[in-house]
C-alpha cells in the first residue's frame, strides 16, 4: 500500500508509491555526453580557461601549465559575480539584490575519462581537500552568507562538459533548503538539547534497514522519506556542523566512503546520472541577521552530502503540489545497494 512519509529535516511529505515499485534494472538511465572535439579542462589547454585560483601538483610546475592533479578556476560563464556591491533595494512588494557571489569550477583530474567513481581513493581525498581550501577562502568574504559545493554527472543531471568536474558557488542569501534545515535543527535542539541529525543517524544505525555503508567515521543510508529512487544521505558519525573542520585523516576516510558509494550506484544502476550536493553551516564570519535566529548552529546542525541519482522526472503533480513520488521504497533501494558485489 502507498505511504505518505514525513521528512523531519526538510519538513516535507513524500509519497512512497510501493504498489508501482520499480526494480533497479527497470530504470532507463543515460549518462552520455555530447561528443566534444575540444575540452578546455584537459592538460595543455590551461590558457583556454580563466587563470587558476588553486592547483594541486605532485611536483613543480608553473601556474596555468600542465602538471596539476586538481585545478580550480573561475567559471567562464558565472551565474554570480564577485565584483560589485550588494545594493539591496525594494520594488514595491518585491526585493532584489545584485547578483554578487563566486562561481568556481573544480577540475577533478587531468584525465578526461577519469570520473570520480574511477579515481583512486587518494585522489578523491585531494579533491575533498581542494573543496575545503576553497570554501575556507571564500568564507573570508563577509558578503557571502552561504557556500555550496555540488557535482553534476551526466547530461540529464546538468553536466555540460564531460571532463570530470564539480562546482562551488557562493551567494549573499541563505538558500531556502538550508534555511528549513537550520530551523528544523534549531527547534529540535531547543526541545531536546540534541542534534537532530545525530538522532537520525543513531536511529538509522539501530534500524539497519535503510543503511548502505557504516564505518568508524561515516554512514550512508537511504533517507526514510526519500524524494527519489536510490537517494542517499552521507554524513559523519561524529557531530560536525561544517565540512571545513574535517581533518586530513577524516578526508581519507570520507574519500573511501564516497568512492564505495559511487561504485555501488554505478554497479546497481548502470552508471546513472546523478547530482551530489554538500550541505553545511552558513558562513559564520558573515554579520547577517540570520545568526541572531540560529544561535545553536554549532551544537544543532550537522553537515552532510546528499546524492540524488536522476532516475525519474518531476511532472505536473510534483510541480503543482511540491510532493515527490518515489516508486522505490528506500528500504528496497538500500538492500539492493548493500548486496552489490564490487570488484576487488
Amino acid at each position: 500500500m502507498p505511504e505518505l512519509r514525513h521528512d523531519p529535516i526538510q519538513q516535507r511529505w513524500v509519497i512512497i508509491a510501493s504498489e508501482r515499485a520499480t526494480r533497479p534494472m527497470e530504470y532507463v538511465v543515460d549518462v552520455t555526453h555530447q561528443p566534444q572535439e575540444f575540452c578546455p579542462f584537459c592538460p595543455c589547454n590551461e590558457q583556454k580557461t580563466p587563470p587558476e585560483i588553486l592547483s594541486l601538483r605532485d611536483g613543480y610546475g608553473a601556474p596555468n601549465s600542465p602538471g596539476w592533479s586538481v585545478r580550480v578556476v573561475a567559471n567562464k560563464y558565472p551565474a554570480l559575480r564577485v565584483e560589485g556591491e550588494l545594493d539591496r533595494a525594494g520594488e514595491g512588494l518585491y526585493d532584489r539584490i545584485n547578483g554578487i557571489g563566486a562561481h568556481e569550477i573544480v577540475i577533478e583530474s587531468p584525465d578526461h575519462q577519469m570520473h570520480m567513481a574511477d579515481q583512486p581513493v587518494s585522489h578523491i581525498a585531494k579533491v575533498l581537500r581542494a573543496y575545503r581550501e576553497r570554501v575556507l577562502d571564500l568564507m573570508r568574504d563577509v558578503r557571502f552568507l552561504y557556500v555550496v559545493v555540488f557535482r553534476n554527472y551526466g547530461e540529464s543531471a546538468g553536466a555540460s562538459l564531460a571532463h570530470p568536474h564539480s562546482q562551488i558557488m557562493t551567494m549573499p542569501i541563505l538558500p531556502r533548503t538550508i534555511e528549513i534545515e537550520l530551523r528544523s535543527a534549531r527547534d529540535h535542539y531547543q526541545r531536546r538539547e540534541r542534534c537532530l541529525f545525530c538522532d537520525i543517524i543513531r536511529q538509522e544505525m539501530n534500524a539497519g534497514s535503510r543503511m548502505v555503508i557504516e564505518n568508524k567515521d561515516y554512514v550512508v543510508f537511504a533517507p526514510y522519506a526519500s524524494r527519489s529512487p536510490f537517494e542517499l544521505f552521507l554524513a559523519p558519525r561524529k557531530h560536525q556542523h561544517t565540512f571545513t573542520t574535517s581533518t586530513d585523516q577524516e578526508f581519507d576516510s570520507l574519500a573511501k566512503t564516497l568512492s564505495e558509494t559511487l561504485k555501488r550506484l554505478r554497479a546497481a544502476l548502470n552508471d546513472p546520472p546523478y547530482n551530489f550536493v554538500l550541505h553545511m553551516a552558513p558562513n559564520m564570519a558573515s554579520k547577517s541577521i540570520w545568526f541572531q535566529e540560529f544561535s545553536t548552529i554549532a551544537e544543532g546542525y550537522h553537515w552532510h552530502l546528499e546524492i540524488i541519482p536522476r532516475l525519474t522526472k518531476p511532472a505536473g503533480f510534483e510541480w503543482g503540489t511540491g510532493f515527490h513520488i518515489n516508486p522505490t521504497p528506500p528500504e528496497e533501494a538500500a538492500g539492493y545497494l548493500r548486496q552489490v558485489k564490487l570488484e576487488a
